[in-house]
């Protein structure tokens, strides 16, 4: 199983970056011969990986940085790089190679302190690896600060040293940093591609399988969380019940309220499971004892990862709502589409009762202004507003159509 397989429907970028992992085979080997460099090269220092949610963005950069570190003996018999099954590849993919270091969004930004030590590694030789490389997977996400930053280390990189930056859109990546990138935009997966994978590497049913694979419209995660979490398909069968409720002013103030408990919950649940560990873990490293008292001078340091918790929090029950606001878009969809007599396939084919009830008791027009309604919430969370504020405003929208 090669690093490329988890790959959904991106055949092209796949060729693109074996092409470009073998060259960059070839630079190493070359280098440590003290032999010429090739003159014509697919490899660069930096990569621009774009496309929309769910493409699998992170994991093509992830596979990438994993054929990079390759130490396959196949290499040798002109076998491509990433194997899936060496060290190096299988500690580039989960995340715990010494050389490649990733960064991703906290909170709403990645701030200039979060990349400072990144940024500083990035100019040092690799430690074990053939190359040190650097995966930044919500470049969209970098502040004026950190952005600058990441601007000065891709301007004049290190030679071993490789940048990947990971991003929904070119235009959401500052120019100066992607005039000096290779762009490569990966496409949505067919519906058949992510059932099919789901059919091979999840051993999920077929039937329900193609079922996931519509209801999410070619979102790799979250047709397998769907398709493997019942709690995810819970919240998810709550959400699309939710258009039938919003007959009263009442109702539609106690459907945002769930929304939003729902969210908070998911963070919670995350917040149990990760903080508890990391608080743990770095009283160890500062020195103090089970149950015991900090040392004099570290509760800066405890302070700091407290900040990022809460922010990781916020961030946890923003993303919650926006998948939320995702499959609601995806119901008033497909009642436009029942609307208009469309051909185009259902996504919500489950729902197919409710759909159909609202397509008959409104009018395109309506439906359109819900969907507007349902982008402006979108909107509102990114601007920072409260997310019951956003989402009880989202809900009265919805009752008037």
């Amino acid at each position: 199983m090669s690093v490329w397989d988890d790959l959904v429907g991106q055949e092209r970028v796949s060729e693109v970056l074996t092409a470009a992992a073998r060259d960059a085979d070839a630079l190493v080997t070359a280098a440590a011969a003290d032999q010429p460099l090739p003159e014509t090269s697919k490899m660069t220092h930096a990569w621009l990986f774009t496309g929309p949610p769910g493409a699998g963005r992170n994991q093509t950069a992830r596979a990438f940085a994993a054929a990079l570190q390759c130490v396959s003996p196949d290499r040798a018999l002109g076998g491509a790089p990433g194997c899936g099954f060496c060290d190096g590849c299988h500690t580039a993919l989960i995340g715990t190679h010494a050389d490649v270091a990733a960064v991703a969004a906290v909170g709403s930004e990645i701030l200039v302190k979060d990349m400072r030590d990144t940024v500083r590694k990035s100019y040092t030789s690799p430690a074990t690896g053939r190359w040190q490389i650097i995966l930044v997977e919500d470049a969209e996400r970098l502040n004026e600060k950190s952005a600058n930053a990441v601007l000065k280390a891709v301007e004049e990189p290190a030679p071993r040293t490789v940048w990947l930056l990971c991003a929904p859109s070119i235009e959401d990546v500052l120019p100066t940093i992607r005039s000096r990138c290779r762009h490569l935009n990966l496409s949505t997966p067919s519906v058949a591609a992510v059932a099919d994978m789901l059919v091979r590497r999840e051993g999920i049913e077929p039937q329900v399988a193609a079922a996931v694979a519509r209801a999410t419209q070619g979102h790799v995660d979250r047709a397998r969380r769907l398709a493997t979490d019942p709690a995810a398909r819970e919240r998810r069968a709550a959400v699309l019940k939710l258009p039938l409720r919003l007959d009263e002013i009442g109702a539609c103030l106690k459907a945002a309220q769930e929304l939003v408990d729902a969210a908070a919950e998911d963070a919670k649940q995350l917040a149990e499971e990760v903080d508890g560990k990391e608080t743990e873990e770095l009283k160890a490293a500062l020195g103090a004892a089970q149950g015991g008292r900090l040392l004099r001078g570290t509760a800066g340091v405890m302070k700091d990862l407290e900040d990022m918790q809460k922010r990781r929090r916020t961030r946890t029950q923003r993303d919650s709502l926006d998948v939320a606001l995702t499959d609601l878009t995806g119901f008033y969809r497909d009642v436009l589409a029942l609307q208009l007599g469309s051909r185009v396939a259902i996504a919500n084919a489950d729902a197919e009762d409710a759909l159909e009830r609202l397509a008959r008791a409104g009018s395109p027009e309506s439906t359109l202004r819900r969907i507007e309604a349902i982008a402006g919430c979108r909107d509102a969370l990114d601007r920072n507003v409260a997310p019951l504020l956003a989402v009880e405003a989202m809900t009265m929208a919805l009752r008037a159509g």
